[in-house]
């Protein structure tokens, strides 16, 4: 599955880009042939493994930071990096993006500053969707092999409704390729469970 940690702009550039896309139009009605991909807030209780330390910005307003950020588990650091967000064991988070660095927040943070929301927050390139564009997925496509994606985690996808409030970072989306916040990890070695999936040639209602 591809990194999206990595979507994020700076904040900065990202209202710029958003300013520029204000006339872009999206396409609207049944849409076919997307490729849905997850991505989630890592919960750091859920890694036991050595720690290593951290280092970047103590705020939001920061790039590229040498504050020390504390000890912690090296397989969420690295789920942190991939994923763009996670949340300490002190309940704040630590989010990151590819032109930032580290940062401790109080919210995991889409590419415009606000804070992701479960099952509606989704990120898409710019030029595929504009920012604020509504869907619902009407078909879940398939997964690898072409089998079909587990019944739970098809109904609660489908029954959300999204919103383009996420960017990817040029080169990681493409056309067709949007991204689906589905919140928390839930338990221990969360990206072999069913909630960490691929849906291709899925269907969309785009309002």
């Amino acid at each position: 599955m591809p990194s999206t940690g990595s979507r994020w702009a700076a904040l900065t550039a990202a209202v710029a880009l958003t300013a520029c896309s204000v006339g872009a139009s999206a396409p609207t009605g049944n849409s076919t042939g997307w490729e849905l991909t997850v991505y989630y807030t890592a919960v750091e209780s859920f890694h036991t493994d050595a720690k290593v330390q951290v280092v970047g910005c103590t705020k939001l307003n920061c790039s590229n930071g040498h504050d020390d950020l504390g000890m912690h588990p090296k397989s969420f650091v690295q789920a942190v990096k991939d994923e763009g967000t996670g949340r300490m064991t002190d309940g704040k988070y630590l989010n990151w993006s590819y032109d930032t660095g580290y940062w401790v927040d109080t919210a995991p943070r889409n590419s415009s500053g606000g804070a992701l929301v479960p099952f509606m927050s989704a990120a898409a390139d710019t030029s595929v969707l504009p920012q604020g564009t509504r869907f619902t997925i009407t078909d879940c496509g398939h997964i690898e092999d072409n089998a079909k994606p587990p019944k739970d985690v098809c109904a609660k996808l489908s029954a959300a409704s999204w919103k383009i409030v996420d960017e990817f970072t040029p080169g990681l989306g493409g056309e067709h390729h949007l991204d689906l916040y589905i919140g928390e990890e839930t338990q221990r070695n969360f990206t072999k469970t069913d909630w960490y999936i691929t849906l291709s040639d899925a269907k969309l209602e785009i309002a």
